[in-house]
């Protein structure tokens, strides 16, 4: 079986991590997916390093290993769109695909005759989506956006570390840029409502995305407890605000989470831990009653956790059905045999490299397949077969334009 959007082209003009996130959920899902780069420069994440991929001899390439994160299944085309050669080439592209993904700033792209505007007149089946900091409407519109000072202005921050006051306390970001991720996710999402739109509409249509709506979306509960219950969440270091217990705690050796959800998780809880009284006592039979009285009951709990080693009360809990975990290096996480049964961990062949493992797509299909054919393509490699394949250009035009450094 196909992916379920093969058939489907796209031309992925975006750096980073967002767009390129959502265009490989798209190659991964069957799209084929054209990515645009700088000549000789390519995309920022290409030097994001160390560390950098190493070729057979153990030299490193020019591929720092984030590009190798989001960048599966695309074919890379080099093309300088300040140049008037190098815009016809977009739009020529932009005639023959299914999707355009961006991310440059609000207006960026206008200059050269490459927006939404101007391409849905070349395509208007083109679905367009334009992926920045802030939108394209408002008065932060024009501002620059990362990752790092969304996660600060989204409130992520502002629930993320240890409370003031504690050792290690106050504001601290997410260890992966999350509000990226989410991002490329929504992103994804919103492609395919578009085209599945189009079956109807037969037109495409322009996708606004901004990276600090996406992480106000994805505050969930925290933002909740605000909107309708009125308060403003702070932060709580590993515990959860609304559940108790459900948090790291520290033991003999090291630490392992608790996640007890309900008041029957608990009763065996105690049991686990030799306090059977404790579900009979007032103070904490209820979550309510436990959220209310967090820090006498968390505090009673570490002291019986750090008289046993981890492995112990995870074996011993796990017994007993109570929800609880190790905390994982990622050299642990990716030998889990958990993980690896479910092909977590993905070989693909690189030509400098051989062999190289990435992280699989975890979507699994009862009928459809997700697509592995192509590795992290190499800086321009595909420029000349898709301006072959996607515009018959000759080898006049592409000895031309390669001289003028178009491609």
């Amino acid at each position: 079986m196909a992916g379920p959007l093969s058939g489907y082209r796209v031309l992925d003009m975006s750096r980073v991590l967002a767009g390129p996130w959502a265009g490989q959920l798209l190659a991964d899902l069957g799209a084929e997916v054209i990515k645009i780069e700088r000549p000789k420069v390519g995309d920022d994440t290409r030097h994001w390093g160390p560390p950098y991929l190493k070729d057979t001899a153990g030299n490193d390439t020019e591929d720092a290993a984030y590009f190798f994160s989001a960048n599966r299944g695309k074919r890379s085309l080099t093309v300088d769109i300040t140049q008037p050669e190098g815009q016809a080439i977009i739009r020529e592209l932009a005639a023959k695909v299914d999707v355009l993904i961006e991310n440059y700033k609000v207006g960026g792209l206008a200059k050269y005759g490459l927006d939404y505007s101007s391409l849905k007149e070349i395509n208007p089946k083109l679905v367009y989506c334009s992926i920045t900091g802030f939108g394209q409407t408002g008065p932060y519109a024009h501002r620059p956006g990362y990752d790092f000072l969304i996660q600060g202005m989204g409130g992520l921050m502002s629930v993320t570390g240890e409370p003031d006051g504690e050792h290690g306390g106050g504001p601290t970001k997410v260890g992966v840029a999350v509000t990226d991720i989410f991002t490329g996710l929504y992103a994804a999402n919103a492609i395919q409502g578009a085209l599945l739109e189009r079956h109807t509409s037969g037109q495409g249509q322009s996708i606004d995305l901004a990276l600090l709506d996406v992480q106000a979306a994805v505050m969930a509960n925290q933002a909740s407890n605000y909107l309708i219950g009125g308060q403003i969440p702070g932060r709580l270091g590993n515990a959860h605000p609304n559940i108790v217990p459900y948090q790291a705690f520290a033991t003999l050796d090291s630490h392992i989470i608790v996640a007890v959800g309900n008041d029957q998780q608990f009763q065996r809880f105690c049991h686990v831990i030799g306090q059977p009284e404790w579900g009979d006592d007032p103070r904490y039979t209820s979550n309510t009653a436990r959220v209310n009285n967090r820090e006498a009951l968390c505090g009673h709990i570490t002291q019986h956790f750090k008289q046993q080693t981890s492995q112990y009360w995870l074996s011993n809990l796990e017994a007993n059905a109570v929800p609880c975990g190790p905390i994982n290096t990622i050299d642990q996480v990716f030998d889990d045999p958990q993980l690896r049964s479910r092909n977590m961990v993905l070989t693909m062949q690189d030509h400098r490299a051989g062999d190289i493992q990435l992280v699989a797509n975890p979507i699994n299909y009862s009928r459809s397949q997700i697509e592995y054919d192509l590795a992290p393509p190499q800086l321009g490699n595909q420029t000349i077969e898709i301006l072959q394949e996607y515009l018959e250009y000759s080898e006049i035009t592409l000895t031309s334009l390669t001289l003028k450094e178009i491609i």
